[in-house]
């Protein structure tokens, strides 16, 4: 059980990385020491408000012009999913039902359903 207030108070005393994030993240736990996850803090979540238009600024010039971003990226979907209640990537369940009839849920209701997709009629 670590106390993460604690470990970014003992970061930003000593280490290379001595950005005034940390002490945001301090804050936050100290707050809040069973918070799940930072994007849930309101003070993170306000920040990461305010600087997503500039985030995908950025991500957008780096793609137009071919330069690889991968973790700004990731952080700009993880933040993205997170905001969201459904999403695409559900997808993934009727592939896997498909492949290897492992069911999926439905959001129109409960229960989990497997689909004989070989039978369902073709598009087109």
């Amino acid at each position: 059980e670590l106390n993460f207030s604690e470990v970014a108070g003992l970061w930003r005393g000593g280490c290379i990385i001595r950005a005034a994030l940390l002490e945001d993240i301090r804050t936050a736990y100290a707050q809040n020491p069973s918070l799940p996850n930072l994007l849930l803090d309101s003070a993170f979540a306000e920040k990461l408000e305010a600087a997503q238009e500039s985030t995908r600024h950025i991500v957008k010039l780096a793609v137009d012009n071919g330069i690889p971003m991968p973790a700004l990226m990731a952080c700009l979907s993880y933040f993205d999913s997170y905001k969201r209640g459904w999403l695409p990537a559900n997808l993934i369940q009727a592939q896997r039902d498909y492949f290897g009839a492992h069911t999926y849920e439905r959001i129109d209701r409960e229960g989990t359903f497997h689909t004989k997709w070989s039978d369902e009629p073709k598009a087109g």
